[in-house]
């Protein structure tokens, strides 16, 4: 269950299958981003692949000494780039390969297109999806409901992307999905309806214990992407935005040039592959050590370089060298910058008043520790507005809610309409009456044993208390607890047996807290294998657009219904 050896095994498949010879790599714009996910341009070039070209692209030059790889998405705009392409073809010979099932229409009007019969071989690789971490995928996909609806055409290619994952791990799983969301049980079906369709492709060899898919909705828990986050790769989201593991630092104060944009990958950067999970307290010392060892590495400049066998030392070495001192300059200013918006912002702070938001039950300390905030001439606006929906999604019905005066507190501190107007967005999105599971612990007796008990062992860190609502949800399936009634199966068989590889998908976008929380369940519970995947993964500004336009999409299908006269069905 390692979705990103599945896409790195996927194109080493293709590049070798061409066989020896100077290849180019065809790609579309998406294709490209799955590529550059998991391969770096220097680990594609030792196999001799020295050219990467888009299949939209106008102006590429004739170059018959050269073998042409083609990974291209099914999608029509496509195969009408590639039927031009083999009508004037510009490389020696084409080995096609599609990231998810293609129609044999399309196929045959692609044959029809060979007149020079430089085709050979068309496969379906099914790599059509960003493998961020090892259990940890994304579709790269934002605005995909409108209100409590799918965006059509983003449910089909949602589809396409879980049935490629499903595909490339070799599951044919049975699914659950959340009953709360209309969404979940729209997606269960289509992915169903594939499987159905294509059951030769999903003809695995039966394990003793199906595997599960477990469909979800984000508008379940709207708090996790509101959190500020302490570990690394979190983090480095959270206040610097990572988009297919790359990091714009541009803005950052006196950056140098081969710094304003850097690649984190846990494929071929050790120090972040140790890092990504550790809090932001370790990684201080580990950076401190990381250079301490590069100090005595470094080659010194007083060493004298008198004989040859020196000299040939010192150029061995150096690619090593070059390379560790990459990475050091590298992290040293991510983490730096992260240390500058940390103490810029008073995160800390901030952080401590929204775990209280999140994880505690006191309604007078939260509201005076909101207060105090606001009136902190330095707090953000976004973390303003931040703390305002974790005061609204936590203390929603409560009898003394104090969120009109909130409000007012944002209108005085300027904080503009549009970030006040996603305070009622952000309840519309996520609040109690859409909610299918108690995000906000019941207060039973059993609830407050169990948080007493949760006290007693003392928690390791106050700004990391909380834990996402997926970590109880997969902890309840593990046992044998997810309840049928709130997610039953499709289809009319259920699971008897404890779940052994599971899929869970989040509509609406996963967060890397999230995968955090499967990355230690994969860990510690023997036996139990478990990929998550989201329609993207957010920080807070992404989760913010998302549900600003999932609640205006929602508003203006609303409006176009009452207009039809038609009623609106939730």
């Amino acid at each position: 269950m390692n979705v990103t050896l599945a896409v790195k095994q996927y194109i080493s498949k293709m590049i070798e299958n061409s066989g020896p010879g100077m290849k180019v790599l065809l790609m579309d714009k998406e294709t490209t981003s799955i590529v550059s996910v998991v391969y770096t341009q220097s680990e594609i070039l030792q196999k001799e692949v020295y050219l990467f070209e888009r299949i939209d692209s106008q102006n590429r030059d004739s170059m018959k000494h050269l073998k042409a790889i083609c990974f291209l998405r099914p999608t029509k705009e496509n195969v009408e780039h590639l039927i031009q392409e083999l009508r004037r073809p510009k490389y020696s010979v084409y080995f096609i390969y599609f990231s998810n099932v293609i129609s044999k229409s399309e196929i045959k009007a692609l044959a029809e297109a060979d007149e020079q019969e430089v085709v050979a071989e068309v496969q379906e690789f099914y790599g059509d999806f960003i493998a961020v971490n090892p259990h940890l995928f994304s579709l790269n996909l934002t605005g995909v409901a409108r209100g409590r609806s799918w965006e059509p055409a983003l449910l089909q290619r949602t589809t396409q992307g879980l049935t490629s994952v499903l595909l490339a791990l070799k599951k044919c799983p049975m699914i659950r999905y959340q009953l709360s969301s209309d969404m979940a049980r729209r997606l269960g079906e289509s992915v169903k309806q594939i499987i159905t369709k294509e059951y030769e492709l999903f003809d695995f060899r039966k394990t003793e214990v199906p595997p599960l898919l477990l469909i979800l909705d984000r508008s379940d828990d709207a708090i996790t992407p509101l959190l500020n986050q302490w570990t690394y790769q979190a983090m480095v989201h959270e206040l610097l935005g990572l988009n297919n593991n790359r990091i714009d630092l541009s803005r950052v104060p006196g950056i140098s040039k081969d710094l304003k944009e850097v690649v984190l990958s846990a494929e071929n950067d050790e120090f972040y592959a140790n890092n990504l999970y550790l809090n932001f307290g370790e990684i201080g010392t580990n950076i401190k050590n990381l250079m301490e060892d590069f100090q005595k590495k470094k080659p010194k400049e007083q060493q004298k370089l008198e004989s040859i066998s020196d000299m040939k030392a010192f150029v061995d070495n150096y690619p090593q060298f070059k390379k560790m001192s990459g990475t050091v300059s590298k992290h040293v200013t991510v983490v730096g910058e992260l240390s500058r918006l940390v103490s810029e912002r008073h995160l800390m702070e901030v952080s401590e008043v929204e775990q209280e938001l999140a994880c505690q039950n006191d309604h007078s300390s939260a509201s005076q520790s909101v207060r105090r905030l606001l009136q902190n001439p330095r707090l953000s606006e976004l973390d303003a507005v931040r703390l305002v929906m974790l005061y609204a999604l936590r203390y929603e019905k409560h009898s003394s809610s104090i969120l009109p005066a909130l409000m007012d507190e944002l209108n005085k501190k300027g904080v503009s309409e549009r970030h006040r107007r996603m305070v009622t967005s952000m309840v519309e999105y996520g609040g109690k009456r859409v909610r299918g599971s108690d995000l906000i612990n019941p207060q039973d007796a059993v609830a407050i044993t169990k948080q007493f008990f949760k006290g007693l062992k003392g928690v390791e860190n106050v700004y990391t208390q909380h834990a996402p609502l997926l970590q109880e949800t997969l902890d309840q399936l593990i046992k044998g607890r997810l309840k049928d009634s709130q997610f039953p199966y499709l289809g009319p068989s259920s699971l008897r047996d404890r779940p052994q590889d599971i899929t869970v998908f989040i509509i609406g976008g996963a967060t890397y807290e999230e995968a955090l929380a499967v990355y230690n369940l994969n860990r510690t519970m023997p036996g139990v294998r478990i990929v998550l995947g989201g329609t993207t993964i957010h920080n807070t500004k992404s989760f913010l657009e998302e549900v600003t336009l999932t609640v205006a999409a929602g508003h203006g299908s609303e409006r176009t219904q009452r207009a039809s006269g038609h009623p609106n069905r939730r």
